[in-house]
């Protein structure tokens, strides 16, 4: 599934395009995705102005000049392609319909967004941009891990007493918004932390240590292009790079990269996901 990094790569491609544009014509092409489309959708967004592209964790928000907000979420397939009048007036053909483009947008500019989804496991909701923040989706998120209200004392407090291992906690999106798998598994790497450990083990020097290198990782990856591992695309349809700077995500039984490090990556299972981590360094 898109992490932080996948989606604010997407919200930066789909600003030039979106961000203080009208919507010509929406259209949606069936009733649901991962879950029922909002009433009226298309002609609730037809005619709409996009006043602010926005991103909350893993969630795309559009905020409209009709008092409303779209919420988009990617999901495990979601991809957002731009077609026709690209930034710097190149012109990019309008593809032939494909099965999967399940809602399309056709802006006042001449360019098209299209959403394609080939397992439906993405999201899209309309709702009041007044009180936006009370969205059920949205509204038990911790703090963003690259704003000013997440630092060394919240974590803290977040994890004081915790018994649960500290990837676990650190992809409780109560915990800190938008943080995944991946770079969890990269994150405590840099850190010398091992997944396993608990939470309330971390010494004060460990959690003042993560949150520079959880917003390194993030920008780094950001960067990159984000990590395409499987569906991920950028808007312009090119894959993201950082995968290629994996250190121990997806790199079992290979040498830990880590300087003075004699270790191997080892594959763990935790709460049904995989934990990539060298026992040697990451203690």
């Amino acid at each position: 599934m898109p992490e932080l990094p996948e989606v604010e790569t997407v919200r930066r491609g789909l600003l030039p395009v979106m961000q203080g544009q009208r919507i010509k014509a929406a259209q949606v092409n069936r009733p649901d995705l991962r879950w029922p489309l909002p009433d009226r959708m298309a002609d609730r967004l037809t005619g709409a102005v996009i006043n602010t592209l926005r991103r909350r964790s893993k969630y795309l928000l559009a905020d409209l000049d009709t008092g409303e907000t779209l919420l988009i979420h990617l999901g495990m397939s979601g991809r957002i392609l731009i077609s026709g009048q690209m930034p710097g007036d190149f012109q990019h053909a309008h593809s032939a319909p494909q099965k999967h483009d399940h809602v399309v947008f056709d802006m006042d500019s001449g360019s098209r967004i299209t959403f394609n989804d080939a397992r439906r496991f993405g999201a899209m909701d309309l709702m009041a941009t007044a009180g936006a923040d009370r969205h059920p989706l949205l509204a038990k998120l911790g703090p963003e891990p690259l704003g000013n209200a997440f630092d060394e004392a919240y974590l803290a407090h977040r994890l004081h007493g915790r018994l649960t291992p500290v990837k676990s906690a650190l992809l409780d999106q109560h915990v800190v918004a938008g943080l995944g798998n991946i770079y969890v598994c990269e994150t405590l790497h840099r850190a010398r932390i091992s997944p396993l450990r608990l939470a309330a083990s971390l010494t004060p020097r460990e959690i003042a240590a993560l949150v520079p290198i959880i917003r390194d990782v993030l920008t780094e990856a950001i960067t990159a292009g984000g990590s395409s591992l499987r569906d991920y695309r950028q808007t312009d349809g090119d894959l993201g790079y950082f995968q290629h700077r994996f250190q121990v995500y997806g790199r079992a039984g290979g040498p830990c990269p880590a300087p003075g490090c004699s270790g191997t990556v080892v594959r763990a299972v935790q709460s049904g996901r995989a934990s990539f981590h060298c026992p040697a360094c990451q203690r």
